[in-house]
């Protein structure tokens, strides 16, 4: 009899601890107010540097751009500030100021690029600066649940963006989430400051603008978003300003160009479309009105529908007796709906775009009101299309509907209600 109660009050003990480990599990894996969220994203941060040094040490390195970078920066360096004379291997120089200044870092650290074991080795720093970046975006907005942010860490194509092809995009993506983090802390000027560093890398970043101008409009009306856009201005002028002295035509018309066609070939949407619809002016004009009145028809149904409307959003906060308090799960939802919005419209999307928009696919699937079986299905079908190599028309049409679906439904999207604590900080 006392071996069986002794045997029954072990067994009852190890239920107890299962049980107690299973609800700290659990805990840890919805709850973003556990006290343990950071735990949770070290130890995802720490297989993530396994990982890349695996990837770094295992699997060889492409070559695709890091050469002709490094040809382009070597002009700049030499003393020539005309943008039209900076050109490398793959065609002349289609980047900001920032993205020189980043580069030719990378050109004196490697020496002259030579050392692209050592570059990579930054890039693997750059993959967890941003991926860091990006899960205290997730922690801030409070929209995906934490388990969820595990999906950050699973992409064969992310970790050959950042450690084997060296990309820029990885670099203004860092940027970007640098500059979310900020306004979503109340940090306007720090956050647009972030912004227009990132532009000055990558001007895909800019997919983002219309998104930062409703809500320094909300915070503040027109004179406080006036005056951050001219802070973001000066820093871009301030920037580029020994090559704008040069020749502007050269630096604005590399720099900035907004008519660039890129190759069909190597486009991963679109790619059911002939190439001479593909490269037709009249596509790229049917897209960028749908990015147009899709970014409109956001703003008015979704952005600004508390206020009944965006125009009446305008009128409302255009000369407000004080600044207004903004949520950061509505800085981050929008900035990130706006970018993904550019996404969808994008004519083309090359293997590293997809930096632009992978870490804030979380944050959309969990906006959308769907269960979590078919938020998984959306994104590891996102996820499958980037893989496929060279895009079909049927892998292009996949990711096409996807984009579809998700865009249809941020139209239905409401603000999470705010953590009790975050409710008193703000009011």
């Amino acid at each position: 009899l006392c071996s069986w109660l002794a045997g029954r009050m072990a067994s009852m003990a190890v239920a107890s601890m299962v049980t107690r480990a299973a609800r700290f599990v659990h805990r840890v894996a919805t709850d973003h107010d556990s006290g343990f969220f950071w735990l949770f994203a070290l130890a995802l941060l720490a297989g993530e540097l396994c990982l890349g040094l695996a990837i770094i040490w295992r699997v060889p390195y492409t070559e695709i751009d890091w050469e002709a970078y490094m040809e382009e920066v070597a002009t700049i360096l030499g003393g020539d500030f005309d943008y039209a004379h900076a050109k490398g291997s793959t065609g002349p120089l289609v980047y900001p100021r920032g993205f020189v200044l980043v580069y030719a870092a990378l050109h004196h650290v490697t020496g002259g690029g030579v050392n692209v074991r050592l570059a990579q080795y930054v890039f693997l720093g750059l993959y967890l600066a941003t991926t860091a970046l990006a899960l205290a975006v997730h922690h801030e907005a409070r929209v995906a649940p934490p388990w969820s942010l595990a999906l950050l860490c699973v992409s064969k194509r992310m970790h050959s963006i950042y450690m084997l092809r060296l990309f820029n995009d990885g670099v203004a993506s860092l940027l970007v989430y640098a500059a979310l983090l900020l306004l979503a802390r109340g940090r306007w000027a720090p956050g647009c400051s972030a912004f227009s560093l990132a532009v000055s890398v990558k001007m895909n970043v800019l997919l983002l603008a219309p998104a930062l101008f409703v809500l320094l409009w909300q915070r503040g009306g027109a004179r406080f978003a006036a005056a951050h856009i001219v802070l973001c201005a000066a820093i871009q002028l301030t920037l580029a300003f020994p090559y704008l002295a040069t020749s502007w035509r050269s630096y604005m018309a590399g720099a900035f160009d907004l008519s660039r066609v890129f190759i069909h070939r190597w486009t991963v949407n679109f790619k059911f479309l002939p190439e001479h619809i593909f490269v037709s002016k009249r596509l790229a004009a049917a897209l960028l009105a749908g990015h147009a009145v899709a970014l409109l028809a956001l703003a008015d149904r979704a952005w600004c529908r508390d206020y009944g409307g965006f125009v009446q959003f305008l009128r409302a906060r255009a000369s407000p007796l004080r600044l207004e308090a903004v949520p950061a799960p509505r800085v981050v939802i929008l900035m990130l709906g706006a970018n993904f919005v550019g996404i969808c419209f994008a004519r083309t999307l090359h293997y590293q775009f997809y930096a632009w928009y992978f870490h804030s696919l979380p944050l959309v699937l969990w906006c959308i009101p769907i269960p979590d079986v078919a938020r998984l299905f959306l994104f590891l079908s996102v996820e499958s299309v980037w893989n496929v190599y060279p895009a079909t028309p049927r892998s292009s049409l996949t990711l096409l509907a996807v984009h579809a679906a998700m865009l249809a439904c941020l139209f239905i999207v409401r603000e999470p209600p705010l953590p009790s604590r975050l409710r008193k900080h703000l009011d």
